[in-house]
């Protein structure tokens, strides 16, 4: 097996733990990371056996051989280094949600196409153990057709301790959040048909929202979906961070994914409970484990599609993420003029 050579673009909070999430599979290898604080870049390549460091990432296009690049930084950089990737003629790997607007998104993905390069997406959040499990069992059939669900990631962890630019961000949880919560809703029931959401900021020194409740009509079975996400902070008898937990009517049954990654199908033969939890990895954050163990099938789908030469192979490639980024943005128009919004097809 050949091994790709890639470049990761970014050296923050997130980088170490993608980085090392690389580090588990075989047949790729990052050999170069760029960052403009030159000092971080260096010491987390120092720490990851990195051999080339760069500040610029026009130099770093213009010094190195790469297979592809893996963007790893702020929503606000992520145009201007794809469309490097694009001018080079580089595959692209962003992080998401991959724009700040709709008309930006669909000018990466275009820019990409233009250039015959595939542009993924790291979406990791479906690729959680237990949130695999639930699409199993709502495939199996064993609870029928699912009329009603809910979505939820509630948390009062400081969130802002250790990622403090989210402070500034004029749009936080929805469009944050709202990238994982509305990309699982369209990953177990299918594509919208119309959204309604709310939303709030209850910590008084942020600019965006930091909770948030979207209410979609999904699929051909016209399932109610209701997702809820927060990081308001305030104290919660139940506090799973950062699990995702969710709650599954059905003709025939019910499925609850609970605290501790329990996945509980009820029928008229009586309740099944088994437990799905993640692998464990050494260089995991424990307070994020379960998110930070799902980027590595989530990285090898992604290398599959870039072995292939075929972006669609990967779950989540640009033009299908778009349909998750319109959710978001279909949600801050909800929330904003407070209207139902449908969803074109």
């Amino acid at each position: 097996m050949t091994e790709l050579r890639f470049a990761a673009l970014g050296a923050g909070f997130w980088a170490r733990y993608q980085l090392s999430a690389w580090g588990e599979l075989p047949g790729v290898r990052c050999v170069a990371l760029c960052d403009r604080d030159r000092a971080k870049a260096e010491a987390l390549a120092r720490d990851l056996g990195i051999p080339a460091v760069y500040d610029q990432p026009e130099a770093l296009f213009a010094s190195e051989q790469l297979d592809f690049v893996d963007v790893i930084t702020g929503i606000e950089s992520h145009g201007p280094l794809v469309l490097l990737a694009a001018e080079h003629r580089i595959p692209v790997i962003c992080q998401k949600p991959m724009a700040p607007s709709w008309a930006e998104a669909e000018g990466l993905v275009d820019a990409c196409r233009r250039a015959g390069i595939p542009f993924l997406i790291h979406e990791n959040w479906r690729w959680q153990t237990p949130l695999r499990r639930v699409k199993e069992v709502l495939q199996e059939g064993r609870i029928g057709t699912a009329f009603r669900a809910r979505i939820n990631m509630i948390s009062g962890f400081p969130v802002f301790v250790n990622q403090p630019s989210l402070k500034e961000l004029e749009r936080f949880v929805l469009a944050d959040m709202g990238s994982h919560l509305l990309d699982v809703a369209r990953f177990l029931f299918g594509e919208p048909r119309s959204l309604y959401a709310r939303t709030h900021r209850v910590h008084a020194d942020i600019r965006g929202d930091d909770e948030a409740t979207v209410v979609l009509t999904m699929g051909e079975d016209r399932t109610t979906v209701i997702c809820e996400m927060a990081f308001a902070e305030n104290p919660l008898e139940r506090d799973c961070f950062p699990q995702t937990l969710a709650f599954v009517e059905a003709d025939r049954g019910s499925l609850e994914l609970a605290p501790d990654f329990w996945v509980r199908v009820t029928t008229t033969e009586g309740t099944h409970s088994r437990r799905h939890p993640p692998p464990s990895y050494r260089w995991a954050n424990p307070d994020y484990a379960v998110v930070h163990s799902s980027m590595v099938p989530c990285l090898a789908s992604l290398l599959g599609a870039l072995r292939s030469g075929d972006p669609t192979r990967a779950e989540t490639h640009a033009e299908d993420n778009l349909k998750t980024l319109r959710l978001i943005f279909a949600g801050y128009e909800s929330a904003r003029e407070d209207r139902v919004v449908p969803i074109e097809s």
